[in-house]
């Protein structure tokens, strides 16, 4: 049995995010979502909110492709967590090349901690790839149609962060 990690924020999770999710499951058996703490990044939705978005996004594409998909809070290393998990492959998602530079050094450096971790880059679909997290959020803030970027459900947890 492959096991899969995806580490991420997902504050909140994204239609990309769910397309780097559904490819990852072509790959692994089981694939742990890692939800990260971050206390440093200061997330909109509490730790709680995000797990139970991902989960719920999730429910659905568990079923459809008969992959393990769980959520997992993490605040250790990214490394740490894999091992913890169980983890062979981490997967990350790339939208530029700005994306790779940094996770050039994030391979190394996890390769360093433990080569028995390998990491896999996967890239969304091209309407996907230049969604983040960060503009969505930034978007909904300001009134703008997020409809293209998120799910319905994350559309309206949103909506309740940012009432009109």
């Amino acid at each position: 049995m492959r096991t899969g990690l995806y580490p991420g924020t997902f504050d909140p999770i994204t239609l990309g995010h769910i397309d780097i999710i559904r490819r990852a499951c072509k790959i692994v058996d089981k694939l742990v979502i890692g939800v990260a703490i971050n206390r440093d990044k200061g997330p909109l939705f509490s730790l709680e909110e995000r797990v139970a978005m991902v989960e719920a996004e999730c429910a659905r594409l568990g079923e459809e492709t008969g992959t393990e998909i769980i959520a997992h809070p993490f605040e250790n290393l990214l490394i740490d967590c894999a091992r913890d998990v169980g983890a062979e492959l981490i997967i990350r998602g790339l939208r530029a090349v700005a994306d790779f530079e940094y996770e050039f050094q994030m391979v190394g450096m996890n390769r360093r901690l433990d080569d028995t971790v390998d990491t896999v880059f996967l890239m969304a679909e091209a309407e996907h790839q230049a969604i983040a997290s960060k503009l969505v959020k930034e978007i909904a803030r300001l009134g703008g149609d997020i409809s293209p970027f998120v799910t319905q459900a994350v559309r309206e947890a949103l909506a309740e962060k940012y009432p009109r």
